[in-house]
């Protein structure tokens, strides 16, 4: 059958407004997709839902349907999106009122089945993982426009590949091909040199959003429409396997992608071939998102200028204990980006950050910041804070909770109000690790550099509840040869401080010259909980990056 031509419009709630028009008039395109949803998404959703139940999805894209619907119909182009959030009946019955307010004939389609709150009490919101046959029933019924709430990011893409090519529920290689290519385009522009480690090698100022090629097979070629910004290459497209994501099984709730299948080669100019991907049952249970408020927390940043830094935050620590005796949890953290002999002063000043958490939000509230409000005469020379304490503000907790495929009652609901269930899938299997593969042959001894490690190898990072992920790869097989044998778990934690407590799993995919890092707990409760300075992780990877140890001469 024909190629299906897939893009994407959006990798967050907040990306490029203006990135739907730009995909429906930059080029031919047969479906565009937008990823809406994130966990902190979920929590921000669940937040406007406790204000008004009719809210609860994403209104930026029926903003962005306004302007582009007709473009889209016109076109014939079908969109699929996940911007339904909490509410994806309320959000589709938002978009056929706009239909007929533009007067167009549009059918108006949405997936329901993921919220799962009422089972889980104590619960903002808790949402299941739905795979792609539910979009895909609802395509082969005729909808232009299918939303969805809390799908896998791939299944916006399997879903209209299942439509099209007609695969059914066992045809896993050609699925695993799909949930690859999704998770490539998921994240809109860092397929096409957004957030990427050499992005030097071409101009990222404004870098078009993605689209792939499906082929019957499985297979894709990963592209971006002609003169648009950025660029595709086996090494964005490599970054971009690697995010957020762990082992060589990528599990999800129609099939289990096999990464330690993929292999990626040139395909021209900003083309990217993707092929060989084998997939196996999915696992016999779904994940499920589950976000609750945690409590309240505060923040209160000093800072320190000139000399004594260590002496000034231990003298402003001292000062504050008797307030902070009764908060459940207070967190310091001192950031030395202060320099000798600066010629400004803000590089002259150190940061000395307080986080405090607490079930009460008095606890973290006046009382406290008024505590440091009374310093400002008091305490250490040059006393100041970034901005004013606050009453403090509630926090969320994300966790990962999994139940049986038939706990779960997934449908497709049509425009015209038919419901079509999805059935679980009949096969399963218990997701485990892959042996670990050979590494390659050491390279032979000779003389060595101290140097940064992303002189030679890229990295891309990113969050999954608690945890973090730290993918790195290098481009030339030399480099793999040295990287597979010197950057092991315990090099990784001497390069990583904060990891050095906590549990650290590497894995290898010989196939993307790639190690993969999950550290377990770094992001305590996740983003919501902004545990640390980088609460999802996005620059752990530029850490590593920076870090310095001995590379071969010869491949520098």
């Amino acid at each position: 059958m024909t190629v299906l031509r897939i893009g994407n419009a959006s990798g967050f709630y907040g990306d490029r407004f203006d990135a739907v028009r730009e995909m429906l008039t930059g080029g031919e395109l047969d479906v565009l997709t937008g990823d809406y949803l994130a966990e902190l998404t979920m929590l921000i959703l669940g937040r406007d839902r406790l204000k008004d139940p009719a809210a609860g999805y994403a209104r930026t894209f029926l903003r962005q349907l306004e302007e582009c619907l007709g473009l889209a119909h016109e076109r014939g182009v079908r969109i699929v999106a996940n911007a339904g959030g909490l509410n994806p009946a309320g959000l589709a019955d938002a978009v056929r009122a706009l239909a007929d307010r533009l007067g167009l004939n549009v059918r108006v389609a949405h997936v329901e089945g993921d919220d799962l709150t009422a089972a889980h009490p104590g619960s903002l919101a808790a949402h299941a993982y739905l795979g792609g046959f539910g979009i895909a029933a609802c395509l082969r019924e005729g909808a232009d426009v299918v939303v969805t709430g809390r799908v896998t990011d791939a299944a916006l893409v399997t879903g209209p590949a299942v439509a099209h090519f007609g695969w059914q529920p066992g045809a896993y290689d050609r699925l695993a091909g799909a949930v690859v290519a999704g998770h490539v385009l998921e994240c809109g522009t860092q397929a096409t040199g957004g957030n990427y480690a050499f992005f030097r090698d071409g101009d990222v100022r404004r870098p078009g959003f993605p689209l792939a090629e499906l082929h019957e097979d499985g297979g894709c070629v990963i592209t971006k429409h002609p003169g648009t910004g950025g660029f595709v290459d086996v090494g964005t497209v490599t970054a971009q396997l690697l995010y957020e994501t762990a082992g060589a099984r990528y599990a999800g709730p129609d099939v289990t992608a096999r990464l330690d299948t993929v292999r990626l080669t040139p395909d021209g100019p900003d083309r990217v071939r993707i092929e060989g991907v084998r997939g196996e049952a999915p696992p016999p249970t779904l994940k499920v998102g589950r976000n609750r408020l945690g409590g309240f927390r505060n923040e209160i940043v000093f800072v320190l200028t000139g000399l004594d830094i260590e002496a000034k935050a231990a003298l402003v620590r001292e000062q504050l204990e008797p307030a902070l005796g009764k908060v459940a949890e207070a967190r310091w953290e001192l950031a030395r980006t202060d320099r000798p002999d600066a010629g400004t002063e803000e590089t002259a000043s150190a940061l000395l950050r307080l986080v405090v958490r607490d079930p009460d939000q008095q606890a973290v509230g006046r009382a406290l910041s008024g505590a440091a409000v009374e310093l400002a005469l008091a305490s250490y020379p040059g006393f100041h804070v970034l901005a004013p304490p606050s009453k403090g503000s509630p926090y969320g907790v994300f966790e990962d909770v999994y139940v049986p495929h038939g706990a779960v009652d997934h449908v497709a609901v049509l425009h015209d109000g038919r419901r079509i269930s999805v059935p679980p899938p009949r096969d399963t299997r218990d997701l485990e690790p892959v042996p670990e593969p050979a590494l390659p042959e050491p390279l032979p001894p000779g003389p060595c550099r101290r140097a940064p490690l992303g002189l030679l190898a890229g990295a891309r990072s990113g969050d999954k509840g608690g945890n973090a992920n730290v993918g790195v790869w290098v481009r030339s097989e030399e480099a793999w040869r040295w990287l597979a044998h010197e950057l092991t778990t315990d090099r990784f934690r001497e390069l990583i401080p904060e990891s050095r407590d906590l549990t650290v799993r590497r894995h290898v995919l010989p196939g993307l010259r790639a190690l993969n890092f999950v550290v377990e707990g770094i992001l305590g409760a996740g983003v919501a909980a902004q545990h640390r300075f980088d609460p999802q992780a996005k620059a752990l990877g530029e850490w590593l990056r920076s870090r310095h140890l001995e590379i071969p001469e010869a491949l520098l």
